[in-house]
């Protein structure tokens, strides 16, 4: 007795098919897996004879599944379903033609019941792609699968359910799912008192899909304008959204706020390893990084990450993308993130704080900095500086912050607009050679900004950065083209280049700026 059922595997963020072949016959009780199955795979043999058992099939014969391709390494809970499915066509419970085009894909208990399983995006997308009529996943999360378009998804609770309407004993129900964007869903920049500069410095982030790092002592407010980023960018669009939703889907995480279309936010620990941020493991998944794709990635307390941690970040920044070789497979991740760090500008967390205190030396501050190395520092355009919150703003705060926080956001949308139609990205995005030839600069921006650089040391990529910035700003104020205002801002973001100009010996950047200029 011979069945097959489809069914598909996971392969860093795609979903292979595979056929499960069983064969039945007569003998002692024996149970083989064959086709790189991996520990889950082969635990399943018990589990998915006890979930037979309550549906009606109590097996005891020499069963013998293939799961093909055979050379692709099997790592997963998803094929308790459709070995289950084929054993009980095999038996002579379900008929061949009801699983000829339908794929499979689902975690058993022992009493038969269908458990929430990770990937079901994944296993849809490679369904429509194989020309499957419908798809038959766990009702808990169907509705991963279910935004698939072109897929007929039908969410089962049990093995007994799914052998039911295999079999036209029950009607199924086909589960839709748009990717709608929802209202809300992200904190609010009116929540912040105080620290109107950051929130300017945080506009043109989002403004400009900028990477930012917050300098200042604790309880100024960092993680709390880092929380509210993602209130001054645009929902998920519905191909931002499927994108985001099959990473999240893989790595098992909650996916109803993505299908929403709430950007990612996602704040590991310091502690965290190299593999944990950027993705890893024998069979490669997807690290913090790919999880905050298309949204923001909040490193709190910067310097102390690892070193290795931080210089991996390097390629991602500047490519959006992560390589994870290994021995069996070597894949890539999308990890295009908005990167905000935040930073006290000291080991104390004093230096600057009117009667602090601060009692860390010269060497001591330097060092705290070093930690951070001139290419990640490059690759992070905005700088910014912030100051213990005003008493008085907590105190006696009024209206006027929510005000200015729904301007900053309109302003923000028409600025992402203007640089979506002028060149199809946002200014961090968008490639150098056509930065420069569309960015217009007028005389005065062009020698402040030779000034700044040479003054500053800067290297090629952070001119390009401070370039970048300068656009957004000017997009921000609806200029044309970027003007000496702009410029001398953009430059004003640059606080940790001038710290180690300053301890390098260097002129301080009032020797460069206009005075007034570093803040627009």
């Amino acid at each position: 007795m011979f069945a097959t059922a489809h069914t598909s595997c996971i392969l860093g963020l795609d979903a292979v098919p595979v056929d499960v072949e069983v064969h039945l016959r007569k003998g002692s009780a024996k149970f083989t897996i064959l086709g790189l199955g991996g520990a889950a795979v082969r635990e399943s043999r018990d589990r998915i004879l006890t979930a037979l058992a309550h549906a009606g099939y109590d097996l005891t014969d020499v069963i013998l599944v293939n799961l093909a391709p055979a050379e692709i390494k099997k790592e997963s809970v998803a094929f308790d379903l459709p070995i289950a499915v084929a054993l009980a066509c095999a038996a002579g419970g379900v008929p061949q033609r009801a699983l000829d085009g339908v794929a499979l894909v689902g975690e058993l208990s022992l009493t038969g019941d269908v458990k929430a399983t990770p990937g079901l995006t994944a296993h849809a997308l490679a369904a429509v792609q194989a020309g499957m009529r419908c798809v038959l996943v766990p009702e808990a999360n169907c509705r991963e699968a279910a935004v698939v378009q072109g897929a007929q998804v039908i969410g089962v609770r049990s093995l007994g359910h799914a052998l039911r309407i295999l079999k036209g004993a029950e009607m199924p129900t086909v589960q839709r799912c748009e990717l709608r964007p929802a209202v809300g869903g992200h904190k609010r920049l009116s929540d912040v008192i105080g620290q109107e500069a950051a929130k300017r410095a945080l506009a043109i982030s989002a403004a400009g899909g900028h990477n930012a790092l917050m300098i200042g002592p604790p309880g100024c407010g960092k993680s709390m304008l880092a929380e509210r980023l993602g209130g001054l960018l645009p929902p998920l669009s519905p191909a931002e959204a499927l994108e985001v939703l099959r990473i999240h889907s893989i790595a098992g995480q909650d996916t109803a706020p993505i299908i929403s279309g709430v950007r990612p936010f996602r704040a590991p620990h310091y502690v965290i390893s190299d593999a944990g941020l950027i993705g890893g493991g024998s069979m490669p998944r997807p690290g913090e990084v790919s999880l905050a794709h298309r949204g923001v990635l909040f490193l709190d307390e910067f310097p102390e990450f690892r070193r290795s941690t931080v210089e991996a970040l390097r390629s991602p920044l500047e490519t959006g993308w992560v390589q994870v070789a290994r021995a069996r497979a070597s894949l890539n991740f999308p990890a295009r993130f908005q990167l905000v760090a935040a930073m006290n500008p000291c080991p104390c967390g004093r230096f600057g704080v009117a009667g602090g205190g601060c009692g860390c030396s010269h060497h001591a501050i330097r060092d705290y900095v070093a930690k951070l190395s001139q290419p990640i520092l490059d690759r992070i355009d905005l700088h910014v500086e912030l100051d213990a919150v005003n008493v008085d703003d907590l105190v006696w705060g009024s209206e006027a912050p929510r005000a200015a926080a729904g301007a900053l956001e309109s302003a923000v949308a028409a600025a992402r607009e203007a640089q979506l139609s002028r060149n199809g990205a946002l200014n961090a995005e968008v490639p150098d050679a056509a930065l420069r030839e569309q960015t217009k600069l007028s005389h005065g921006a062009r020698t402040l900004l030779s000034e700044a650089v040479k003054r500053l040391g800067m290297s090629a990529r952070g001119y390009t950065r401070v370039l970048r910035v300068a656009a957004t700003i000017s997009d921000l104020a609806g200029h044309d083209g970027v003007t000496e205002e702009a410029i001398a801002e953009a430059v004003s973001y640059r606080s940790l280049d001038r710290l180690s100009n300053i301890m390098r010996g260097g002129a301080p950047m009032r020797a460069v700026l206009p005075t007034g200029g570093a803040r627009a």
